[in-house]
């Protein structure tokens, strides 16, 4: 549900170490991994379709799992929340792991708040939802706006427990809500939320969703939704178009409606209309509105609308953010579909293959987010919508972790065949283009991917992609160094703890021959982060063909946005159909307002190590045709 704030705390605490000790006496095999990748994330389901534990449909009756039968006190939390309940979890992010960033665009999701209360948590547990960042506390009680993008870091190494669970509201719920806080935001009351302690033999008494979709959307709905997400598009001059097509479809639709209702004679009817109205408003340019969450307005307006207008055997699976089906769901899936059970991926000929794709490799903090957000607009152009972490890491045998902690570097000889065929498989169904969509049906999909560990991981990744092409982004090292500084005292990149290491926890990618930087000064960490990866990643990409990358300065890139990002797509092989303003938007890592001479507060450690690293700053300057 959009909400005015990214987040709201509701007054009310419960015990942590109560709701602890019940989840503690749940079998380990009760929890089933959230995704059908390796990510560290875990759920328990506690109330589902027809009281079924492997269940995540969300249409039917929801009913309590034995779970949640045996957890007195989880249900005397859910009781004092005070709502009607949907689908609720208790889930589980392992240390080092993330949620990736996303927004929750499905039709369930347009409706629901998400109630968050922390089990188990740390400090190094962040909740990102648009601009704002928080740390929610043990048996406290959130929701957040599910229609910003947002995204969990667990950067610590305790595994995080949240009970989660989905809700339409309630009359103790709203009332609550009412009484809430937003961080930042002004408070007029003492804030005074009051503890709901565990009571011995009580069970909570708990109202459950009975009906969750339409079996025909009735033509009110189908106005609400359209209204809404006609006021959420950016401004473009298609809009005054979309918006006549789809008030004539809302009219016919609710003729349709007077005639049939839900009876079974009017179906085809129904599903002309909308066959009708969907090739008008792709004639018309649906597909190329933007919302201002980043989303595409023909993904949502099927999410909303087409999708769930009709409800019968041919009405497609809803699909989570990263474009994966659920695998368990009936009628509507869930936003995070469960895992099915680990294995290789094979390519099959309906597998779409990943034709050259494209790879930006640079030092972190030289601008790749931009160019790569920027390149990401292009038509037919389908990425995983963030960075790789997770999705390279979480292979057995590619994590720091599994690997003594050398680095982020992979080799040829790491590319095995189960491998390769793992981590095709892992990019393949995280896959989605500018308006939300995954590849369909045998065509060849042209990937676009950027991670600054990847600077790290050309000769791996060309033994992945025999065909892939790297872009390499160079930038002034002042800058980059004094950016990295700035992110490692930020704390929002750290990545490792690592063994017998002296100093802040690791930010950013980790280089080989790190244990020499441990006790030193962070301006020494950072020259030398920046200029192994550098020396390296030029060692690497001198070694293939020449038609296989291309450079680009993010100076050069910034002056000229519209030029630059037509030549990458050009060298590419991909078409460029956007006119890009002289001012790019800020990337989302973006620390503080953008300013070349930023880098200047750090000058007194910066300038003393720039004659050290000269050969490497000389040669990447050269690389990059400087």
């Amino acid at each position: 549900m959009k909400l005015q704030v990214p987040f709201i705390q509701l007054p009310i605490l419960f015990d942590a170490a109560a709701m602890l000790a019940e989840v503690s006496a749940i079998e380990e095999s009760a929890w089933r991994g959230r995704t059908t990748r390796d990510d560290g994330n875990s759920a328990l389901t506690l109330i589902t379709t027809d009281g079924d534990p492997a269940s995540d449909a969300l249409s039917g009756r929801m009913q309590p799992t034995p779970w949640l039968e045996r957890c007195p006190y989880l249900g005397q939390v859910l009781e004092a929340v005070g709502a009607t309940w949907g689908r609720a979890r208790l889930m589980r992010l392992n240390g080092q792991a993330e949620v990736k960033a996303h927004v929750d665009i499905n039709y369930y999701w347009r409706e629901r708040m998400r109630v968050h209360i922390p089990i188990v948590t740390t400090p190094g547990v962040r909740f990102q939802c648009g601009d704002a960042e928080i740390n929610m506390g043990a048996g406290e009680c959130w929701v957040f706006d599910t229609w910003r993008r947002h995204r969990v870091l667990n950067e610590g190494n305790v595994q995080r427990i949240h009970l989660v669970a989905d809700t339409v509201g309630g009359e103790r719920f709203w009332d609550m809500l009412s009484e809430g806080r937003a961080p930042g935001q002004p408070y007029q009351r003492d804030w005074r939320p009051q503890l709901q302690a565990p009571l011995p033999g009580r069970r909570g008494q708990l109202d459950f969703e009975q009906i969750n979709a339409p079996a025909v959307m009735s033509p009110w709905e189908v106005r609400e939704h359209m209204v809404f997400l006609l006021g959420e598009c950016i401004a473009d001059p298609r809009l005054g178009a979309i918006q006549a097509a789809l008030l004539r479809f809302s009219r016919r639709w609710q003729a349709l409606w007077a005639c049939h209702g839900e009876e079974a004679a009017g179906r085809p009817r129904y599903q002309a209309l909308l066959d009708t109205t969907k090739r008008e408003l792709l004639g018309l340019g649906a597909d190329r509105i933007d919302l201002r969450n980043e989303v595409g307005f023909w993904h949502a307006l099927n999410s909303h609308v087409f999708d769930m207008a009709l409800a019968d055997a041919s009405r497609p699976a809803q699909k989570d953010v990263h474009g994966q089906p659920d695998v368990h769901a009936g009628a509507v899936a869930v936003p995070e579909p469960l895992m099915a059970p680990k294995r290789a991926v094979a390519t099959s000929r309906n597998t779409p293959a990943l034709e050259r794709p494209v790879f930006i490799v640079s030092p972190p903090r030289s601008g790749s987010t931009l160019l790569f957000e920027t390149l990401a607009g292009a038509p037919h152009v389908y990425t995983i919508g963030d960075e790789s972490h997770q999705l390279i890491e979480g292979v057995s045998g590619l994590a720091p972790a599994q690997r003594s902690y050398h680095s982020n570097q992979l080799g040829e000889d790491d590319a095995t065949l189960s491998v390769v065929q793992e981590l095709q498989g892992r990019f393949r169904s995280a896959l989605r283009d500018r308006e939300g969509r995954t590849p369909g049906g045998e065509m060849a999909v042209r990937m676009l991917e950027k991670t600054p560990k990847n600077a790290l991981r050309i000769p791996f990744l060309k033994a992945v992609f025999p065909d892939a092409k790297f872009i390499y982004l160079h930038r002034d090292p002042r800058q980059v160094w004094g950016s990295m500084i700035d992110g490692w005292e930020s704390g929002r990149f750290r990545m490792y703890t690592l063994p017998d290491w002296q100093g802040p926890t690791w930010s950013f990618l980790l280089t080989p021959g790190w244990q020499a930087l441990s006790g030193k000064p962070l301006g020494e960490i950072v020259a030398r982060q920046w200029e192994t990866t550098t020396r390296i990643m030029l060692d690497d990409l001198l070694t293939l063909p020449a038609e296989d990358w291309v450079s680009v300065d993010y100076g050069r890139f910034l002056a000229d946005p519209q030029g630059e990002a037509r030549r990458l797509s050009t060298w590419a092989g991909w078409s460029w159909d956007r006119e890009l303003g002289a001012q790019l938007p800020l990337s989302r890592y973006t620390l503080s307002q953008p300013d070349p001479d930023k880098w200047r507060r750090h000058a007194d450690v910066i300038e003393p190590r720039l004659a050290q690293w000269r050969t490497t700053i000389d040669r990447a300057a050269r690389a990059a045709g400087l």
